[in-house]
């Protein structure tokens, strides 16, 4: 009989404390929430959290995947020259009529705007641009090519140009690029934009803008993707 009475005791006595414990679980997401216990953890966690700048440039360090091409027949821009699409870039022609009075606005040195190639559907903000002279701007020359181009954008400092290739192989053609920044809204942004002169005698210009430095470097292996793989028209 007293066995049986320890038995019942020691039973009660531990439900007093599996309830207690439950309740102190039970009421510590409310002091967390305040930002005792376990907010701490939480927070270490957060801060492990790769930043959008860090993001950034792992995206630049990678190569752009190949999907489908730009510039040749059947594409919705027709260009002097073509090249590889990143995966989810979404490219459209841009036309406007010579006697429009915004047409300036799609005119720069000497080209003509022919194409954008939208990033959004690829979770950036930003566009390849594809500006297109028939004749040859700057004589023909790559780097005057360039310049002409770069007299119209509003630059913050000077531009560093570089003699790069455009293509692959015995393909490849002799590119000028540009590394620049803007600041349309008084902080600074990159930006980058190579020409080439194709054999036909049209001068070509490809830019990558951005809404902010992070989104340029993120989308630089698309703009890489374009330069390596160029190849002149037919």
């Amino acid at each position: 009989m007293r066995r049986r009475l320890v038995r019942a005791v020691t039973g009660v006595v531990g439900a007093g404390i599996l309830a207690v414990g439950v309740a102190a679980c039970a009421a510590s997401p409310s002091q967390n929430a305040d930002g005792g216990g376990d907010a701490q953890p939480a927070k270490a966690a957060a801060t492990g959290t790769p930043s959008p700048a860090a993001s950034a440039g792992d995206a630049a360090g990678s190569a752009a995947r190949a999907a489908g091409s730009i510039g040749g027949d059947g594409t919705p821009c027709r260009l002097p020259v073509s090249f590889d699409l990143a995966q989810d870039w979404k490219p459209k022609a841009v036309t406007h009529a010579e006697d429009d009075r915004f047409a300036a606005l799609f005119k720069q040195g000497g080209l003509t705007l022919a194409c954008e190639i939208d990033a959004k559907p690829a979770g950036n903000t930003g566009f390849l641009r594809v500006w297109v002279a028939d004749k040859p701007a700057g004589a023909g020359d790559a780097r005057k090519v360039l310049e002409s181009f770069m007299s119209g954008e509003r630059t913050k400092g000077a531009p560093v140009y570089s003699e790069v290739r455009a293509g692959e192989g015995g393909a490849a053609l002799p590119a000028v690029e540009a590394a620049y920044e803007t600041a349309p809204l008084d902080e600074a942004k990159k930006e980058s934009a190579f020409a080439v002169v194709t054999p036909g005698g049209a001068s070509v210009v490809v830019h990558l803008g951005g809404l902010d430095t992070a989104e340029h470097e993120a989308m630089q292996p698309a703009y890489r993707l374009a330069r390596q793989s160029l190849k002149p028209g037919s």
